[in-house]
């Protein structure tokens, strides 16, 4: 068995060895101390942190502010309802005129077909002379077409078009293109048998008697009922007789026309 390694020293001197060994146990137990100091100094700190927390006066009441009072929000009418937005009407294609080439008996035709046009669609002209322009490109043969290239060839020269308004080109047009004596031709053919209804619908015969009678400037009730009467079937013209009768009758085309019209659909009603 081996001894300390100070085992010698302390039988050589044992006061010296017992009074390093006290100082050693004696810097031992102040550092000891000292840790335990410290250590007791934080839970110190601690518990009174926790001590304030706890016994500590009440935090203040939150004192909620009282509400204001509103002043009443002006009452506004209640706005309309939108309608559904309607679907957007369409317009059928509208038929150009037809190519004009100069025919006189056609010149009232092709000029109402045009004004019928510009009445349908104004959107799409902008100035008189637009109107012109459009009219005459149905110019395409005969004096129709020589007539319109003189207009052109008179703004070649003159820088200026020679028909500046409607209304003019309205005026030259009806002078070169419509039927010098329409009412005189008019007047001849109700005073004749040409235009009679013959084979024709009634229909057929009233357009064509309406548009002499307009040429020929008859206004007069009776003489539109006689004119009207006489270029009748026969047939029709004895139904008509049973229907009508009466002064009255004599100076009402309007139930003359009428009459005709019902007598003659009648016969396809099986």
């Amino acid at each position: 068995m081996s001894l300390p390694a100070d085992t010698s020293l302390a039988i050589a001197d044992p006061l010296g060895y017992l009074q390093h060994h006290l100082q050693e146990l004696t810097e031992r137990q102040n550092a000891s101390e000292h840790i335990i100091n410290n250590t007791l100094t934080g839970l110190t700190a601690q518990i009174q942190q926790l001590t304030q927390l706890m016994t500590g006066p009440a935090p203040a009441p939150t004192v909620t502010p009282p509400p204001i009072p509103m002043s009443p929000l002006p009452v506004s009418p209640p706005s309309p309802v939108p309608s559904a937005p309607s679907k957007q009407q369409t317009r059928p294609k509208l038929p150009s005129p037809p190519d004009f080439s100069s025919e006189q008996s056609s010149g009232q035709a092709f000029f109402n077909s045009c004004m019928l046009y510009l009445c349908l669609a104004p959107e799409q002209f902008s100035c008189d002379k637009e109107k012109i322009l459009w009219t005459l490109t149905f110019f395409k043969d005969g004096r129709a077409a020589r007539w319109s290239e003189n207009l052109f060839r008179q703004e070649a020269d003159t820088g200026i078009f020679p028909i500046q308004s409607w209304a003019h080109f309205k005026q030259q047009f009806q002078s070169q293109f419509f039927l010098v004596n329409a009412e005189a031709d008019a007047v001849n053919a109700l005073e004749g048998s040409f235009y009679y209804q013959g084979n024709r619908m009634v229909d057929d015969y009233l357009d064509t008697f309406l548009t002499l009678v307009s040429d020929a400037g008859y206004t007069n009730p009776r003489t539109l009922v006689v004119k009207f009467h006489r270029g009748l079937k026969s047939s029709i013209q004895s139904q008509i007789a049973s229907m009508l009768f009466g002064q009255s009758a004599d100076t009402n085309p309007e139930a003359w026309y009428v009459a005709a019209q019902r007598i003659d659909q009648a016969r396809f009603v099986i």
